[in-house]
């Protein structure tokens, strides 16, 4: 006998693509069993459930918010519900931890767990609240629909400024070490200086993004339509302060 979220995790990967024997492998379900949950099991009815209402805890949601603008979609269960899926690339191990312990944190349901593919992890979570707790959520690609914050979103994003522009930084940007050289009494020298980029092909999210440096107190300045730069010494410290980089 399977649990219910077994079941659903096992299900989910089969909604993503992946081949019975695939997700046979990973999870140690044979795949008669999971072909009859697909074709046996009677349907669950579709009862919309009670809006939980903002998440308690403000700053795992500022930051989860922030992962899923970059890296973050929400697709249909195929039976019931929805999966929230944030990618995360397997160079950054504690990225991926933080990840997963706040999206069980905000899930209503207090599960996430993670499926390996080429290159990335996703972090999964399974709830049928999904859509309440990220209204972002259209068809589409984000960059092609409007991206605009609830008034409750806005009021938790005001009180955790950080948290959400750390997850801006942890899904589309990062932190580099430019370098170069002076010649002082006749000698030359090496400098070294940190900067932190930020890429996103949404108008939207990047004045999502500008804004809360702006909240914060970070300068920055505009590379181009879909980059962000922070390069000034003060504003680069607050950034070390209190994103740093990746790890």
């Amino acid at each position: 006998m399977y649990d219910v979220s077994t079941r659903e995790r096992a299900l989910g990967l089969v909604a993503q693509g992946r081949s019975l024997n695939s997700v046979s492998l990973e999870t140690g379900i044979s795949r008669a069993a999971i072909r009859s949950w697909q074709t046996r099991l009677e349907p669950l009815p579709r009862i919309t459930p009670p809006d939980p209402g903002p998440p308690a805890d403000g700053g795992a949601y500022a930051y989860l918010l922030g992962l899923y603008l970059g890296d973050g979609c929400i697709s249909g269960h195929p039976r019931t519900g929805y999966y929230l899926r944030i990618a995360c690339a397997n160079s950054w191990p504690g990225l991926i931890d933080a990840c997963e312990t706040a999206m069980r944190i905000v899930n209503p349901a207090g599960r996430s767990y993670r499926t390996q593919a080429q290159g990335y992890v996703s972090v999964v979570g399974y709830s049928r609240h999904w859509p309440r707790l990220f209204p972002q959520h259209g068809p589409g690609k984000k960059h092609e629909r409007p991206i605009e914050l609830a008034p409750w979103q806005q009021v938790i994003l005001d009180a955790h400024l950080w948290e959400f522009i750390r997850g801006l930084i942890h899904s589309d940007g990062c932190r580099i070490t430019n370098w170069t050289t002076r010649t002082v009494a006749g000698e030359r020298k090496r400098y070294e200086y940190r900067r932190y980029f930020f890429t996103n092909h949404s108008a939207d999210i990047i004045r999502l993004f500008t804004k809360a440096l702006d909240q914060v107190g970070v300068d920055w300045k505009q590379a181009n339509a879909r980059n962000i730069s922070v390069a000034r010494k003060a504003s680069v410290a607050l950034m070390d302060a209190h994103v740093g980089p990746k790890y």
